[in-house]
């Protein structure tokens, strides 16, 4: 539900986070959309961060688990806005005031709503026929050697990005926050079958349809930080940046740095015009650093290793393709 900043794009929904696809007789990728609501992580949305979600949920006809309850019953959450009300209601039932040290709503409290009250619904939301794909974008959270975006070689290769996609835990995952775990096409709580067999599936798709209109595969990750924590990127709506830029290297008119983990854009190629960021972020956000990247091997070989026999070829020729081109 991306509110984009540049003057003249618009973005509209299809669907949360799950899509059903399949080769149309053209031998293009379609996507449908199987589900008829958002489920989504409440703390930390809002009018600034999602104001779509917030004007979508704000129609009522929604259900919040795990959330706070003001003194006239409705919900808040941590982030929900920039001041907290006097008295809450925990999502334990117990009082709360901003002098407390617990948080109010639950870190992974959620809300159901439909997705026909998001005010920039598609009218293609649930056509059975789907919407074609023309990209794909897998994304990581990590706070270094990731860059903001890189476009996938090949299908193959945009398989290996995404297998080997790492993320910082978060209180929605099993473990410690901000663990650096490999999480498969961002899929691994909900892969239902072995991982090997459901990479192979995504090698095998790419021989099927019209290769020369397989979607192009993209890694952003927009979570990367400087030496003192800070975020080089500024996210949300500027993210359509960065996906302006994807559909100019569909189109073959954007430029990208061939560079060892994929192509990557200079500064320039991105449409920064009004953005008040320092080039150096960008140059940052940006960079790829063999030294960091040759670290990562050892990390992919031991995930690749939970995988077991079942790990498909493709994906180790891959893996070795990287290390020659690191060295």
């Amino acid at each position: 539900m991306l509110s984009p900043t540049l003057p003249g794009w618009t973005a509209e929904t299809i669907g949360d986070d799950i899509a059903w696809m399949r080769f149309g007789d053209d031998g293009r990728l379609y996507a449908v959309n199987p589900e008829a609501g958002f489920f989504g992580v409440a703390p930390g949305t809002s009018a600034d961060t999602n104001p779509h979600a917030m004007a979508t949920i704000g129609r009522g006809n929604s259900i919040f688990t795990n959330v706070a309850l003001t003194d006239d019953q409705d919900v808040w959450w941590e982030g929900y806005s920039a001041q907290a009300p006097d008295h809450l209601t925990t999502w334990r039932g117990q009082d709360w005031s901003p002098a407390s040290d617990e948080l109010s709503a639950h870190p992974n409290s959620r809300y159901c709503t439909p997705i026909a009250q998001c005010p920039i619904t598609a009218p293609e939301w649930d056509d059975p026929n789907g919407v074609p794909i023309s990209a794909i974008f897998f994304g990581g959270r990590r706070a270094s050697t990731v860059p903001l975006v890189t476009e996938s070689r090949s299908w193959q290769h945009g398989t290996f990005l995404a297998a080997t996609l790492s993320s910082e835990t978060t209180a929605a995952a099993t473990g410690q926050v901000g663990v650096v775990r490999r999480d498969p096409m961002a899929m691994l709580p909900f892969i239902g079958y072995h991982a090997g067999d459901y990479l192979q599936h995504w090698i095998d798709t790419g021989k099927h349809g019209d290769a020369g209109q397989l979607p192009k595969i993209f890694y952003v990750n927009w979570f990367r930080r400087d030496s003192n924590g800070r975020f080089l990127w500024p996210g949300f709506g500027e993210n359509s940046r960065v996906l302006k830029w994807a559909i100019e290297r569909i189109e073959g008119t954007a430029t990208a740095v061939d560079t060892p983990i994929g192509y990557v854009p200079t500064p320039d190629a991105l449409d920064l015009d009004d953005l008040d960021i320092a080039v150096r972020d960008v140059e940052a956000a940006l960079a790829v650093d063999a030294q960091e990247w040759k670290a990562e091997l050892p990390m992919i070989e031991e995930w690749f290793t939970t995988i077991g026999d079942k790990l498909p070829t493709a994906l180790r020729d891959e893996l070795e393709e990287l290390r020659q081109r690191l060295d």
